[in-house]
């Protein structure tokens, strides 16, 4: 049942969210919101880089250092693309998620040009486990993020990619890859705020720095960009309400940080001790 409307009006009202072009804190306890990153490694985390098996985190790509996840590359001997991903272990349906980004440091001059700058999050990700070490990207939805180039033009961040998917947007699947947000442009080294508000296949909210640049419905699997994947995965037009949440590298150093969770599914009923009014997703298999 796709009511990505209503759930969305519903959580907005209860947490404070405005509809219109900006967005409030949900006001629910600290204690609500999962941190996903614990500050000091990333043992709940799995790395996936191409051409390489999973868990290998080539180069010490993904490392943690004063309470940050940094991406880095100093210990590549070329770049020869090898996109990565750090995977939290846990997938997630109905979430809101929030982390601040910078980026920082000198980019690899042997990867894309399309990298410089240009990192993100990836959601509704496929297990890792189930990539093959020749697959360069996951079948996921990415929330990507930009910086400016510093040419005085626009470069939005909090935009949306779609490697090995679709998304429904202004009311039909949208061919493009990328579809850019309405945000400002930010520049490098300066912390960003990014939030996704995701309510499984049925509507998606793009949040940077407290302002809503992006919406749209039904992440689905379809589309081109992944390569390599096991094809038994790539069911194109199936719906995507579930998946795992992954932090990107692809050339351009990286920082993240304060990267926490709020689920937005359990119970429902205002009489169990597990029930919370923002609730909109009806779960009992969680909180027992």
């Amino acid at each position: 049942m796709r009511i990505s409307k209503t759930l969305f009006l519903c959580y907005a009202i209860l947490c404070g969210i405005a509809i219109s072009c900006s967005t409030n804190k949900p006001k629910e306890s600290s204690n609500d919101w999962i941190n996903l990153f614990n500050g000091k490694d990333i043992k709940d985390w799995t790395v996936k880089i191409h051409h390489h098996e999973v868990g290998d985190n080539y180069g010490n790509t993904f490392r943690v250092e004063d309470g940050i996840v940094k991406v880095r590359y100093d210990q590549y001997d070329q770049f020869n693309e090898r996109y990565g991903h750090l995977y939290f272990n846990q997938p997630y349906s109905y979430f809101h998620l929030k982390l601040d980004y910078r980026f920082t440091g000198e980019w690899r001059s042997d990867a894309p040009s399309y990298t410089v700058l240009n990192s993100g999050v990836m959601f509704h990700s496929q297990d890792p486990k189930t990539m093959p070490k020749e697959q360069d990207w996951p079948i996921s939805v990415e929330i990507q993020f930009l910086a400016g180039l510093g040419d005085g033009k626009p470069r939005p961040t909090g935009n949306m990619c779609s490697p090995g998917t679709d998304v429904v947007f202004n009311g039909q699947i949208d061919p493009r890859h990328c579809i850019n947000s309405t945000s400002k442009t930010y520049d490098k080294d300066e912390w960003v705020k990014a939030e996704i508000i995701v309510l499984g296949d049925s509507s998606v909210t793009h949040i940077i720095n407290g302002d809503t640049v992006l919406r749209y419905t039904q992440p689905q699997i379809g589309g081109g960009v992944a390569n390599r994947y096991d094809p038994s995965i790539k069911k194109d037009g199936m719906l995507l309400s579930k998946g795992f949440i992954a932090l990107q590298s692809e050339g351009q150093p990286i920082d993240f940080k304060n990267i926490e969770l709020l689920n937005l599914e359990k119970f429902m009923d205002p009489k169990s001790k597990y029930y919370k009014k923002y609730f909109v997703k009806e779960n009992y298999a969680k909180g027992k």
